[in-house]
């Protein structure tokens, strides 16, 4: 029975979501390399105080714009330097973005769609994944989404002229500001270009002149330009390099991240599992205009599923064209298809006997085959890296089982449809817990807290923490140390790469590295297990191996003896 109050139900969502998403969140360490770099810039900020220029390891980083570090940094004076701090904004704009998506679904559709949307958009596996993942699309995800919904509002009670869209309007306008401050123009791009295109399909570009336009870029304005003026003013350069390499060229030369247009087509159907199976159906019925509140206007019923038909398609399109793409990407699209589905979850009780029951058996077949594969995959190659990854799979393919079957057998009454949705959600929410336990069994795949607190002991006075030929994004974040890179430039070289010769930061040959450390200079040297045979036997003194997590051991010249354990490290790495 949902609450007769709609700011009580969307409040009850909000509840409901940070309850998902907060408890445990500072549990698992960071992964790298995002999570480590994310969390170092926002702890430079504070140290420094700088809150203009970005820096990752105290070198200028402009890769991408500065509201998400203020965040971050913002909870890091809150809560201390640790995870959680560095993890609470992707989880708050997460818990909005679920907000939103109700909101907007229940303007279009009637509370119960709203429900759904938020349980659908809520449970599914990337955006949870995403939610308690340090990173900037869940910035972004939830201010474009924002952006869109003020429009549509705007849009749908003509005309522009109105005060109330007006209003919203401006409210959509400082939404793309914000998505701007949180990763770049993509925002202000994408939400510009879902606007026109629906427009256009609804034959109303000549309304454009009746938007407010002049007081939207001044809004606009107001929250940008500030940053971005006082970024160039301090580091002269930024803006070309900013605009044109890290937004034009990226996009244009797909360097890296390189995948084919079909790379979002699989994160797509498994990041929205099993939702995804309820769209068509909720599509079908949105462009039926069957069973939509009477409350909303006739012209704006088959509008609504055309705007979220645009959301989707220009942002699965804008990034599926460039080679260079990550999962994450795909976040801001999730809502409309969320809103769809919400809407057949929504109308499953007024379906057909043979259409419902076979809707339930296509989706308890697909989740049984998905439980054989994770079964397959736990055994085969998750228990051989870590026995305790291996139980989790078969957890979590049981869970999808287990609902399946309990779908199906329910959903066969059209009396019991709400039954069968909530074995499904049941089994859902059984897996997030699951989700976020694999994450931390995988630990020592991608992160590096345990060789931090190694280390960190040895690190007294001037000692020098260094890492060969790449870059630990962590452990300046969890040492408080700044890491010397040795014959590594990688990202943090882009912007204004300072010659070899003046950084003191920056070794840039085996030979200076063979000289320093045997200077007599405390040094600690981070290598992968590849390199430290050659560097065991080119360097003088001989190092001592202090540590190791991964497929990474800590190399030490110094006095103090290894902790206790350290000569396993040679152990796992002759095993591996």
């Amino acid at each position: 029975m949902l609450a007769a109050n709609r700011t009580l139900r969307l409040a009850i969502y909000a509840l409901l979501a940070a309850i998902l998403y907060l408890p445990g969140l500072g549990r698992p360490a960071l992964w790298e390399p995002d999570e480590g770099r994310y969390a170092e810039i926002a702890r430079e900020m504070v140290i420094s105080g700088d809150y203009v220029t970005p820096r990752d390891d105290f070198e200028l980083y402009f890769e991408k714009p500065p509201l998400v570090y203020w965040a971050e940094a913002a909870a890091i004076r809150i809560f201390g330097i640790n995870e959680f701090a560095v993890r609470l904004p992707a989880a708050l704009f997460s818990i909005g973005q679920v907000v939103v998506t109700a909101a907007l679904a229940e303007a279009m559709l009637g509370a119960p769609a709203g429900f759904f949307a938020a349980l659908a958009l809520a449970l599914s596996p990337l955006f949870f994944g995403f939610a308690r993942f340090a990173t900037l699309d869940p910035a972004l995800a939830f201010f474009l989404t924002a952006a869109l919904a003020a429009f549509y509002v705007a849009a749908r009670d003509e005309p522009f002229s109105r005060p109330s869209s007006r209003r919203w309007m401006l409210t959509s306008a400082a939404m793309l500001a914000l998505g701007t401050l949180a990763k770049g123009p993509i925002a202000l791009l994408l939400g510009g270009a879902i606007a026109l295109a629906w427009m256009a399909s609804e034959g109303r570009l000549r309304q454009i002149a009746q938007m407010p336009l002049v007081w939207c870029f001044i809004i606009y304005a107001a929250i940008v330009v500030p940053w971005f003026v006082l970024a160039e003013a301090r580091n002269p350069g930024f803006m070309h390099f900013f605009i044109v390499h890290e937004h034009l060229e990226r996009y244009v030369a797909s360097s890296e991240h390189g995948w084919g247009p079909w790379f979002f087509i699989p994160i797509v159907i498994g990041g929205t599992w099993p939702w995804i199976f309820f769209v068509p159906p909720g599509w079908s019925a949105m462009r039926a205009d069957d069973g939509l509140p009477e409350s909303a206007p006739a012209s704006s019923r088959r509008a609504s599923a055309r705007f979220l038909a645009v959301w989707f398609i220009v942002i699965f399109v804008f990034f599926s064209i460039p080679r260079s793409k990550l999962g994450s990407y795909i976040l801001p699209a999730l809502a409309p298809l969320a809103i769809v589905a919400g809407y057949g979850l929504a109308r499953m009780p007024a379906l057909g006997a043979a259409s419902r029951r076979r809707l339930l058996a296509v989706v308890a077949i697909a989740n049984l085959a998905i439980a054989a594969v994770i079964f397959v995959f736990s055994e085969l190659v998750l228990a051989p890296i870590n026995p305790g990854l291996g139980v989790d799979g078969l957890l979590i393919g049981g869970a999808v089982a287990a609902g399946a079957i309990a779908m199906y057998r329910l959903g066969r009454a059209a009396s019991r449809a709400a039954y069968a949705i909530g074995a499904i959600a049941l089994a859902m929410l059984a897996t997030m817990p699951l989700a976020a336990r694999v994450r931390e069994d995988a630990s020592s795949i991608s992160t590096y807290r345990n060789l931090a607190r190694i280390v960190e002991p040895y690190l007294a006075g001037d000692c020098t923490l260094a890492s060969y030929r790449h870059y630990v994004q962590s452990l300046p974040f969890y040492t408080r140390r700044r890491e010397t890179r040795v014959e590594y430039w990688g990202e943090l070289s882009e912007f204004s790469p300072p010659s070899q010769g003046k950084s003191p930061f920056l070794i840039g040959s085996d030979a200076r590295l063979r000289q320093v450390w045997s200077s007599g200079a405390c040094m600690i040297l981070i290598v992968n297990d590849r390199d430290r045979k050659a560097l065991a036997d080119s360097l003088k003194p001989a190092p001592a191996v202090i540590g190791c997590e991964g497929k990474k051991l800590a190399l030490y010249n110094g006095a103090l003896a290894p902790p206790a354990g350290a000569a396993d490290c040679l152990k796992s790495e002759t095993k591996n």
